[in-house]
């Protein structure tokens, strides 16, 4: 008898995330993509959460959209066409310090260009803002993904950024066995 696969790391962000996350909360899913987390945050914050989610890029967004209609909660997310180093202007100042939960896939669109990928020096920006909208109990999510150019380096500034909040976060890091495969960065903000 073999043992079970690995849980892979998307899979253990989301059980991270749903255990902080409750309907009517407000999340925030800073790298769209096609929509797969958007989706998975706006099922648990719905009936009365909301999710606000942003993307450079439109055929992301428009993935996103196309998968929230499917599943008739196209009306409990927010998408916007930005950076996610825009997030403190994309979420209305009067939530600031009350989401519940952020979440990051970098690195680039599957199915995409992949020469469009999230960057080191506006990654470092984006945590600094997702770090202030956290409520206490709040949940960070990070998966950073190394497999593409400038992956390594945006590895480097999220796991020194993840070290530098020891105090103000529980920092919690996991690998996955698999060579070039991501690294989960799970940050809960502290109380009080």
């Amino acid at each position: 008898m073999s043992a079970p696969p690995p849980e892979r790391l998307t899979g253990r962000a989301h059980r991270l995330l749903a255990a902080v996350l409750v309907p009517g909360d407000l999340a925030v899913d800073a790298t769209v993509g096609n929509g797969h987390d958007t989706l998975f945050l706006a099922r648990r914050v719905a009936p009365g959460g909301r999710v606000i989610g942003c993307d450079i890029q439109p055929t992301a967004l428009d993935a996103a959209g196309r998968r929230l209609t499917a599943a008739g909660l196209q009306g409990a997310v927010r998408l916007h066409r930005a950076g996610h180093e825009r997030l403190l202007e994309l979420v209305p100042a009067e939530e600031h310090g009350r989401v519940a939960a952020v979440t990051f896939n970098l690195g680039y669109l599957p199915g995409g260009d992949k020469r469009l990928t999230t960057r080191a020096a506006t990654t470092r920006a984006a945590l600094d803002a997702a770090a202030r909208l956290l409520r206490p109990g709040g949940l960070l999510s990070v998966l950073a993904y190394v497999g593409h150019p400038g992956g390594a380096a945006e590895l480097a500034v999220v796991r020194a950024w993840a070290e530098a909040q020891t105090g103000r976060f529980a920092v919690a890091v996991e690998r996955s066995p698999v060579p070039a495969s991501p690294v989960l960065f799970a940050l809960t903000r502290a109380n009080g």
